[in-house]
């Protein structure tokens, strides 16, 4: 007559097993080894996570595809799952929380503390591209920490992934990760996966070693890895205790501060390794008031107030930050920084640094213009100027910012050459000039177009615009343009006109003549001088057709700084008239060319709040 369940189960023997201990399930199995199967010995592999009946004993035979079902119910305590701690007991799967207690559904989180809030460990994900050469095989991809989980990369390209390792203990090892297939590297199981064009690697963790995923070079194209793990902390704030009382006696105040911990050597380490780690939030110290006795040579009574209410706390006070150590590519700035206090009149004196130490230090130090510096950046080669014997090649090559755009600031002695000597292998059967011929249009002439354009910098520099259109349509006409003496105001950003004066070195030219091929009904003189120089030998060249740079898109924004992209036309060489893209030799167009534009500061928005009154003229 008694109500309820008359057995009740609780886990048992809640330490992990060690690793030689082997499989519960597969124990199971091999006890029927011994036992004829329709007459037949086997030696009987385990079946797990059959989804059907999870608690069944089900085993495959060796070197077959035979799976029997040896028991109806696997003995207790069996995992139902390989992944997981749900246990069988009496044929049925029981929920085990991740504190080993059976109907707890208490869960691992993803730092793998048990019930924990993930505040133990910080996501990081990312993405590589692949910045190989002929002299560089390899590159690092990232370096994922001992004890990092969930670990997953993806390769889309033609490169491949291995793996670095290092133990605590100084070991190195390496793994090619050649084949798809799981593998133990340093303890750690890692699962590898390869496609014809991607290859994916994960591993559950948490890892034994750290690992370094490396990229090897296989040289046909760019290859990107995207990467996402969750790192460990292992540097932790720990509050200290209270530092001597600010008073002997009658009074005084005392505070506690806060270090920065290494979890894995027990040690004390300076305060940047906690700041490392946004998720680390620093406790504030406390403070508390101390030594209240009256001073003996006192009245023997003394009003103690708590400090703050009739006193400023000590603060932190800095000077303003120095200027930059460098322009680009990282520098440094720094200021002082001390601990004061105020009295009641107002003054304010330097103190014991200890008395601010309730407040985070402000930093001394701090990098500045991280930003590359401008570096030059070779195009293609034009095709050389003449079809047989010795000619001339040239190429644009542009001084490129961090942003990828024109600029200037590159040194003039590491400028590679915009021009080279070329020799055609086809035999000449007419006579040539000695020299080279200089090739002036379209390769020469964008080359130097593209040498002029400077960026505003911090010293009053000459900014030349565009050159105008040709005054003429066919023939020899002029361009003009305007130049400035400008100056960037680094504070404000924005850019300033100055006298012409207060620019030094040559000022750039504002015209110069163009020409604008021939007029209809107009036969150009071969004169070799002129000719040559004019069209660039277009005589010696095959093709009657050839790429140009035709001017700028529109700029894509109106103020502040945005792009502008070289418009590339296939143009007949002697007529200058556009022709089908076709038409024109696909291996040889120019580079993409892209240039700022509209780099003044945009006006501050006003409101307007009336239309304009009438003009106080009438002409």
């Amino acid at each position: 007559s008694c109500e309820g369940r008359n057995i009740r189960y609780r886990t048992c023997s809640n330490v992990d097993c060690p690793p030689e201990a082997g499989d519960f399930r597969a124990q199971q199995c091999s006890a029927h080894n011994d036992v004829k199967h329709h007459g037949q010995f086997y030696e009987w592999l385990p079946v797990s996570n059959d989804p059907d009946n999870p608690c069944s004993l089900k085993c495959q035979a060796k070197g077959t595809t035979l799976v029997v079902e040896l028991a109806p119910k696997v003995l207790d305590g069996t995992r139902c799952y390989t992944e997981s701690l749900d246990m069988c007991i009496s044929g049925l799967c029981q929920i085990v929380g991740c504190d080993h207690q059976l109907g707890s559904t208490v869960k691992e989180d993803n730092c793998g503390v048990c019930n924990g809030d993930g505040s133990t460990c910080r996501l990081v994900r990312g993405q590589y591209k692949s910045q190989l050469s002929a002299t560089k095989s390899d590159d690092t991809v990232v370096a994922i920490p001992y004890g990092s989980r969930h670990i997953r990369l993806v390769l889309k390209g033609p490169d491949h992934l291995y793996l670095e390792t290092k133990t605590l203990q100084g070991a190195k090892g390496e793994n090619s990760l050649s084949s798809t297939g799981t593998f133990l590297v340093d303890n750690s199981s890692v699962d590898f996966q390869k496609f014809p064009d991607k290859e994916i690697l994960r591993m559950a963790g948490p890892l034994t070693a750290d690992f370094i995923v490396k990229i090897r070079n296989s040289g046909s194209a760019d290859s990107t890895v995207q990467f996402i793990f969750y790192q460990p902390i292992i540097h932790r704030w720990r509050e200290t205790d209270f530092f001597p009382c600010s008073a002997t006696c009658g009074g005084g105040y005392q505070l506690t501060s806060a270090e920065c911990y290494d979890l894995r050597s027990n040690r004390v380490v300076a305060d940047q390794y906690c700041h490392y780690y946004p998720e680390n939030i620093k406790p504030k110290p406390k403070l508390q008031e101390c030594n209240l006795d009256p001073c003996p040579a006192s009245d023997g009574y003394k009003q103690i107030m708590p400090y703050d209410l009739y006193h400023p706390l000590p603060r932190w006070e800095a000077t303003p930050w120095t200027a930059c150590s460098s322009s680009c590519g990282g520098g440094i700035q720094s200021r002082a920084v001390s601990c004061v206090e105020e009295d009641i009149q107002g003054h304010v004196t330097s103190v014991e640094e200890w008395k601010c130490m309730y407040t985070p230090k402000m930093p001394i130090a701090q990098p500045c213009n991280i930003f590359d510096c401008p570096k030059w950046l070779a195009q293609e080669w034009s095709p050389c100027t003449v079809t047989c014997g010795q000619g001339l090649r040239y190429r644009v090559v542009l001084c490129i910012d961090h942003r990828g755009m024109h600029t200037g600031g590159c040194s003039p002695k590491t400028k590679p050459h915009i021009k080279e000597e070329c020799i055609v292998p086809t035999p000449c059967y007419k006579p040539k000039e000695k020299l080279p011929v200089e090739a002036k249009l379209p390769w020469f002439k964008q080359a130097q177009e593209l040498e002029e354009g400077a960026a505003v910098s911090e010293e009053p520099s000459f900014i030349p615009e565009a050159w105008s259109a040709c005054t003429v349509t066919c023939g020899v006409g002029t361009q003009v343009r305007i130049v400035r003496c400008q100056v960037l105001l680094s504070f404000s950003q924005s850019v300033a006109d100055l006298p012409i004066d207060e620019c030094e070195g040559p000022k750039p030219a504002s015209q110069r003549a163009c020409y604008a091929g021939p007029c209809s009904g107009e036969i150009p003189e071969f004169n070799p001088d002129e000719t040559d120089g004019l069209f660039g030998g277009l005589q010696d060249f095959d093709e009657l057709y050839d790429w140009e740079y035709e001017g700028f898109t529109k700029c894509s924004e109106s103020c502040g700084g945005g792009v502008q992209e070289a418009v590339v036309s296939c143009l007949n060489k002697q007529t200058r008239e556009p022709a089908e893209e076709n038409l024109c030799v696909t291996s040889r167009r120019p580079p993409q060319l892209l240039k700022s534009c509209n780099l003044d500061p945009c006006p501050a928005r006003s409101s307007i709040d009336s239309a304009w009154n009438a003009c106080n003229v009438l002409c």
